[in-house]
């Protein structure tokens, strides 16, 4: 494990504080007055996705966190249960809660491989592709000239997820869908 200097805690790092991991969110070097440097940050924690502001002063280190990853094949959900399993081993089933999966999780078919974020042997987190192609499933019928709702309509993907697309956008199309924000994007 290696221990981080003040001024190497930077963006994007993840580092150990008080044996929880936090990823580094944005770091500002200053100095007050006649005063030492002092790094200011912003932490998000790995786990409970809250973000706090930490000083770290030059006479401070701090360990920097050992993650992993692994590839997973996400199989089906359940009551708010997520089952995986290992990509290469469909025997070796494990299950997450929805918490750890985050609003990105309703836009994921069966079969999908994603990354899943390792700490301890345990998975924290599961990295979901940005954008995903999916079937739309449902939309219903664009009636002309019906753009007192800025032109556009909810349909349902093939996941069960519904998000906000342009008139034009049928039952059957293949559309590309922004899973961090749950919007649409474009026809695929």
């Amino acid at each position: 494990m290696a221990m981080l200097e003040y001024n190497e805690i930077l963006p994007k790092r993840v580092i150990l504080l008080d044996g929880e991991p936090y990823e580094v969110l944005d770091a500002h070097v200053f100095r007050k007055q006649q005063r030492k440097p002092v790094n200011q940050t912003k932490l998000r924690h790995l786990i409970t996705g809250k973000v706090t502001e930490q000083a770290f002063h030059v006479s401070e280190k701090v360990p920097e966190a050992d993650l992993s990853t692994k590839s997973v094949k996400f199989l089906y959900n359940n009551r708010g249960e997520w089952w995986f399993c290992a990509e290469n081993n469909p025997s070796d089933r494990f299950k997450l809660e929805e918490d750890t999966i985050g609003t990105p999780g309703k836009f994921l078919k069966p079969n999908t491989v994603v990354e899943a974020l390792v700490f301890d042997e345990k998975i924290i987190s599961v990295r979901i592709p940005i954008k995903m192609e999916l079937v739309v499933k449902d939309a219903p019928p664009a009636v002309r000239g019906d753009t007192s709702k800025g032109g556009n309509k909810i349909i349902t993907l093939e996941t069960g997820a519904t998000v906000n697309a342009p008139l034009f956008i049928n039952e059957g199309d293949r559309v590309i869908v922004n899973t961090l924000e749950g919007t649409y994007v474009e026809r695929a």
